[in-house]
């Protein structure tokens, strides 16, 4: 029998709870199996891609990074350039995500801050599916702009949509590929004004 004088042991309050262990309730609620990894990160698996958690404390409020890595496949074109222009297009076009590349793998991530007492459920969801739509975006990117310098017609993916175009891109500008070949050999645009 228990001491009846003695407090119940309740759990706290959500508000009181780590960003961390509401992060991980919300991704068991999700049904992706999250499991927190060597470096403190919450790992899981989405549409059968693994990514990952990472929350950074703050005094007022906390940063949850939602990220995954990704080794770029030997079949991508392996100019630097245009696997930089596809991180380029995510980071300007996809609100939330940046893109770059480090040691051989594609980086996509979205930070968003959670308030104290937020469930980060709505926020997760959202990162989660930015960061494959941009996966997926990058891959058709970097294939077709390597087809397209090549001169050959950039594939449009099985199943797109009547009337979907590749390009222009957004790492390239509104002028497309013409205005880089007309561009002045000192590098600027031709127009007036600072960077």
């Amino acid at each position: 029998m228990t001491d009846p004088t003695s407090l119940p042991n309740f759990p706290p309050p959500p508000q009181d709870r780590p960003l961390s262990g509401r992060v991980l309730d919300a991704l068991q609620d999700l049904q992706m199996n999250p499991d927190l990894d060597k470096e403190g990160d919450v790992a899981f698996e989405a549409r059968d891609q693994k990514l990952f958690v990472k929350v950074v404390q703050g005094e007022q409020f906390d940063i949850m990074r939602v990220f995954g890595q990704w080794q770029i496949a030997d079949s991508l074109p392996e100019d630097m350039r245009v696997r930089l222009d596809g991180c380029n297009d995510i980071t300007l076009g996809v609100n939330l995500v940046k893109a770059g590349i480090a040691a051989g793998h594609l980086v996509l991530a979205v930070e968003q801050i959670v308030a104290r007492q937020e469930q980060p459920k709505a926020k997760l969801q959202i990162g989660v599916g930015l960061i494959l739509q941009a996966l997926s975006l990058w891959h058709r990117n970097v294939l077709a702009k390597s087809r397209a310098e090549q001169g050959l017609d950039p594939q449009l993916p099985e199943g797109a949509p009547e009337g979907t175009e590749v390009g222009p891109w957004l790492s390239i500008g509104t002028r497309g590929a013409s205005a880089q070949q007309d561009a002045p050999a000192d590098g600027s645009d031709g127009r007036e004004g600072d960077a």
